[in-house]
């Protein structure tokens, strides 16, 4: 298959867990994705990974891990982290680099921060390191619309806090058949994890991180807010920081080197 794309799952307590690989490289990357997990796992996604992330495909073998399929209530990001760190003995991966987007670097954090020894970089991007403000308000409003089974709001809420408005002109025209696919049957491991962002605080272990760590943040996110990624970086010994200008939470869509940017940082 393409880039030897390959769907699998994995055995973690008494659950599965999906997860994509690619690639050939002799080193391993792993890609924790956001807070979209709690609609929808990697499940069946090994080709469409491959194809938009193959510019890491020659130097690494890639995984990209969801959440196990059985979530519990109260599941925190540190759990999570403690999940993916069993998952990675089951696939005999003893050390790699880490990228976390959004809820994803919530649990890097918690993978750097209690398995110093399975993460050799870190980079986390449009994240954060303790809850805020609006972090509470526009998670709790997402809470609200996925209690009230409300998929299609949801999903344009959350790409219009995502993304420019250049981008937007044209999403927006695929607005009106929003929800007629794509809705999930339940909307409970979506809760589950909506509720790990907020609760979710590392921000006094930071300094417990002890290998290279690049944080990406965008001038204009209006999920994280626009200092999450600063307070990050000021607190991670070996840290560097890169801020997009003009562009939010979506950025690692909407930036176009924003893979190269951190391949860069990988290989060096």
């Amino acid at each position: 298959m393409f880039y030897h794309a390959h769907n699998g799952s994995v055995r973690v307590g008494n659950s599965e867990m999906d997860y994509i690989s690619f690639g050939n490289g002799d080193k391993n990357l792993i890609m924790l994705p956001g807070l979209g997990d709690g609609l929808s796992t990697v499940k069946g996604m090994a080709l469409v990974f491959s194809i938009m992330y193959r510019i890491y495909a020659k130097k690494f073998t890639v995984y990209v891990f969801s959440r196990k399929n059985h979530l519990q209530e109260g599941y925190s990001t540190r759990k999570m982290a403690k999940d993916h760190a069993e998952a990675m003995a089951v696939l005999g991966i003893s050390k790699a680099d880490i990228l976390g987007i959004s809820q994803g670097g919530m649990i890097a954090q918690y993978l750097a921060i209690d398995y110093p020894d399975l993460v050799n970089k870190l980079i986390l991007a449009v994240t954060s390191a303790k809850p805020n403000e609006l972090i509470k308000k526009v998670v709790g409003v997402w809470i609200e619309m996925a209690m009230q089974g409300n998929y299609k709001d949801l999903i344009i809420d959350t790409a219009e806090k995502s993304y420019s408005e250049k981008y937007l002109k044209k999403y927006r025209k695929i607005y009106p058949f929003i929800g007629r696919i794509g809705k999930p049957k339940s909307f409970q491991r979506f809760l589950i994890q909506a509720a790990s962002c907020i609760s979710h605080n590392s921000y006094a272990e930071l300094n417990k991180i002890v290998c290279p760590a690049l944080v990406i943040g965008g001038d204009c996110d209006k999920i994280v807010g626009t200092t999450a990624a600063s307070a990050i970086a000021e607190n991670i010994n070996q840290s560097e920081l890169f801020i997009y200008h003009g562009l939010g939470h979506g950025l690692y869509e909407e930036a176009k080197d924003f893979n190269e940017r951190v391949l860069n940082f990988l290989i060096r």
